[in-house]
């Protein structure tokens, strides 16, 4: 008989690089939360240390994000120092492409893991979590339901729209029309009938190719600017809307993000930004809660809980609620002689 008590024994040579993770999904999207052994970020604002891990750490993103030991649509979650003088902590997350500004569902999955593992006192979850993210402020509140985390919501950034009823040529598609909208990151906010797309698991390959295209032609037709921070000036993804499986439901969102990820959850920062459209076109008050699924069917209701001025727009503070699962523990290791040690990626 083999001894398989040895692999737990097992000790990795001095000179690996060694990096433990939670894993989670909210809503079906997955979040790897880094717990120990991320390169430290030098940096004051949760900008500067997004700028400090591109410029001199990005070899641990593509470790946790790329295959082996991830894949396209991995998502996440390094814990910093807090940024400011009353927050609890900061958050930089990851994906295939790079850092993104924030992310909702990696919102609800940290604030999960924080209380389901007593990683900080469940009292925070009636005061609310205070979260320095790049994008700014975020704070997050959470119901149990005995020690288990119930669910949990959280107040974003200020969200706003930038463009009504934008039109733009894309090659393949014809011209289309969109809406340009920021929710912690800016979104190109397409009808998917117009591109003649269902917002089904079926349709995922056409979702990607679609919402890519879109996304390289908004950026060549137009600047994107942030009204406060050059460095989130970018746009993030497309998303496509549809009518819901659910009639109970409000809508379906299915987002195109980074380099084709597809987001598995209705996407945080993009049902805060179809909040602030729809309060913007008078279709929903503020305190109106819309509930919207995600390609899976999963939801997440959203709110707009107060209006106000942003750099000149007219703009929102969104609620967002979902709810998160811990799935996994994870200790992975670099060996420095693996010529594909720091990762690759295949469609």
């Amino acid at each position: 008989m083999m001894d398989l008590s040895a692999a737990l024994r097992w000790q990795p040579p001095a000179n690996w690089a060694r990096i433990r993770t939670l894993d989670l999904h909210t809503a079906g999207e997955p979040l790897r939360l880094v717990i120990d052994g991320y390169p430290a970020l030098a940096g004051r604002s949760v900008l500067e240390r997004r700028r400090d891990a591109l410029a001199h750490h990005d070899w641990a993103r593509r470790v946790l994000m790329f295959e082996p030991r991830g894949h396209v649509d991995m998502y996440g979650c390094i814990l910093t120092a807090p940024a400011t003088a009353d927050a609890d902590f900061g958050v930089l997350f990851t994906h295939n492409e790079g850092y993104s500004a924030m992310c909702g569902h990696g919102i609800i999955a940290v604030t999960t893991a924080l209380l389901e593992l007593g990683m900080v006192p469940a009292n925070k979850a009636i005061d609310g979590l205070r979260i320095d993210t790049p994008a700014g402020r975020v704070t997050a509140f959470a119901d149990f339901d005995g020690e288990r985390v119930a669910r949990v919501r959280f107040h974003n950034v200020a969200s706003f729209v930038a463009a009504r009823d934008a039109v733009v040529d894309v090659p393949g598609l014809g011209t289309i029309r969109y809406d340009l909208v920021y929710g912690g990151g800016f979104y190109a906010y397409v009808d998917a009938a117009d591109v003649g797309l269902t917002l089904e698991p079926a349709s995922t390959p056409q979702l990607i190719a679609a919402g890519t295209a879109i996304k390289q032609a908004v950026v060549a037709s137009r600047p994107v600017r942030h009204p406060t921070e050059a460095d989130l000036g970018f746009l993030y993804g497309t998303i496509f809307v549809g009518p819901p499986t659910n009639p109970a439901h409000h809508s379906r969102n299915v987002c195109i993000f980074a380099e084709g990820e597809v987001d598995r959850s209705p996407t945080g920062t993009g049902v805060s930004g179809r909040c602030a459209l729809h309060v913007a076109r008078g279709d929903v008050a503020l305190g109106e809660s819309m509930v919207i699924e995600s390609i899976l069917g999963t939801t997440f209701a959203v709110r707009a809980v107060d209006a106000v001025d942003f750099g000149g727009y007219p703009a929102i503070i969104p609620e967002v609620e979902g709810k998160a699962y811990v799935c996994g523990r994870n200790e992975f290791l670099v060996d420095p002689e693996d010529p594909l040690a720091h990762g690759f990626l295949l469609r």
